[in-house]
């Protein structure tokens, strides 16, 4: 294990880490991503890496099962450390004596079990992390439409050759900030993400306790440029992630025309029941250009 994600966040380890609350994380990254704001160290040429990572080890620990893993794997390191730190020379060569007389006769090694315990946890642990990642990458299909209305999660969006409606979900991206400090409208989005390219769309969501927002850009290259370069401002960071394709049919829904640029406030019902309602406006819109 080469990284304490609680010390990338300026957090004390081992058990009282394991003690902290979401709500302590979540403020010591805030604090943290303030000092490693790339516009704060613009002569850093690892800025924006540094800040990568800082966001990487706080999605790990406000997971509750990749956290509850990261603890164990660093409880096995520690009892390990300890147990060695307790022992003597003179007892490291009774231990070590011991223990090859038990090998010699096929008994467990205590040593090799603790190895394969911190190797196990350790593995648990990476699959969790890229769960994790995945869970804000692709995620596969949706089964948000039936087989008679020429719609899924692969084209939900923009108009397709099919008669239907397609939006590519690699150009798309999650944006989410906390509900304190300066906010961002649309416009601001907008204005920020243009750099890296074209911006097609933005809308934004809002929470009793957080802001999120959609934005859709021209083309793949410019949604993975933006991702690791966008970063707000320094009093309120933003989170950039690849977008869940889960939540893509919620901005699809075709908008009036005081609508077109995207940036209606939703606040909200279930994710699920909302997603529903805007696949069946979607359905009736595609059969009504097949007619």
């Amino acid at each position: 294990m080469d990284v304490d994600h609680y010390r990338v966040l300026g957090l004390p380890s081992g058990e009282e880490g394991a003690n902290l609350t979401a709500k302590e994380i979540t403020k010591a990254y805030r604090e943290k991503a303030r000092d490693l704001h790339p516009d704060k160290r613009k002569d850093d040429p690892n800025a924006h890496e540094n800040f990568i990572k800082l966001k990487s080890s706080y999605e790990i620990l406000v997971d509750e099962k990749a956290r509850k893993l990261f603890d164990d794997l660093l409880r096995v390191k520690r009892d390990q450390e300890r147990r060695f730190a307790q022992q003597d020379a003179k007892r490291r060569k009774m231990t070590s004596d011991l223990e090859e007389r038990e090998r010699a006769a096929f008994a467990p090694d205590p040593a090799v079990k603790a190895k394969e315990e911190e190797e196990r946890i350790a593995r648990k642990l990476k699959d969790e992390i890229a769960r994790i990642r995945a869970m804000h990458a692709n995620k596969g299909a949706s089964t948000g439409a039936g087989s008679g209305s020429g719609l899924n999660q692969e084209n939900v969006g923009r108009e397709g050759n099919s008669g239907g409606v397609g939006l590519d979900r690699e150009k798309v991206l999650k944006v989410s900030w906390e509900k304190i400090g300066e906010d961002y409208t649309a416009g601001k989005l907008r204005e920020l993400f243009s750099r890296f390219g074209e911006v097609e769309d933005v809308m934004i969501k809002s929470s009793k306790k957080k802001r999120s927002a959609i934005v859709v850009m021209a083309t793949k290259e410019a949604a993975v440029a933006a991702t690791g370069s966008v970063s707000g401002s320094l009093s309120n960071p933003l989170l950039v992630l690849p977008f869940k394709p889960a939540i893509a049919a919620e901005f699809a829904a075709p908008k009036k025309a005081e609508e077109t640029d995207g940036l209606s406030n939703l606040v909200g019902a279930a994710l699920e029941a909302y997603e529903d309602a805007v696949f069946q406006k979607l359905r009736k819109a595609a059969e009504k250009q097949r007619k």
